[in-house]
């Protein structure tokens, strides 16, 4: 039986990766949208705004992992990371700003920029305690094999 990972089952693991990713941030930002709207007591929401929300952040998922190697999956946050944090972010407050999500309104759209930084570092934290979590799962069950008896000595 093959046990090497075909370039299909990367190709598919890195998309599957790309989806999550840009349902995750699509809906975060999605909350802060519909927050700015509750509070100008606006009761609905622009089908095209979120059109493009979901649309922007499908690419900026491909730029996160093609050009920042994942920073929001990174084991530690170093001078790439932050990088990648501050041009995405950059690129996700400017285009919200051209495409009107906040009404052009200074304030609201420098709230998002700050919500959008906190939003990658929340992100980065899961996946950390998410890693630590498995490394101490497969280590646990590591050493429950270790301890088996060999099958084939007792026969």
């Amino acid at each position: 039986m093959n046990k090497k990972v075909s370039l299909w089952e990367k190709y598919l693991t890195r998309e599957i990766g790309i989806e999550f990713k840009a349902c995750l941030y699509f809906f975060a930002i999605l909350f802060f949208y519909c927050i700015h709207k509750l509070v100008n007591h606006i009761y609905t929401a622009d089908i095209l705004h979120m059109a493009e929300m979901i649309l922007l952040c499908y690419i900026i998922g491909y730029v996160q992992v093609f050009l920042f190697n994942n920073f929001d999956e990174a084991e530690k946050l170093g001078v790439k990371e932050t990088i990648g944090i501050v041009v995405c972010t950059v690129v996700y407050t400017v285009l919200s700003f051209v495409f009107g999500w906040f009404e052009k309104k200074p304030g609201w759209t420098a709230g998002f920029a700050v919500y959008v930084i906190i939003l990658y570092l929340c992100v980065f934290l899961i996946y950390y305690t998410k890693r630590k979590i498995d490394d101490k799962e497969l280590n646990k069950e590591l050493e429950l094999f270790k301890a088996r008896p060999d099958k084939e000595q007792n026969t």
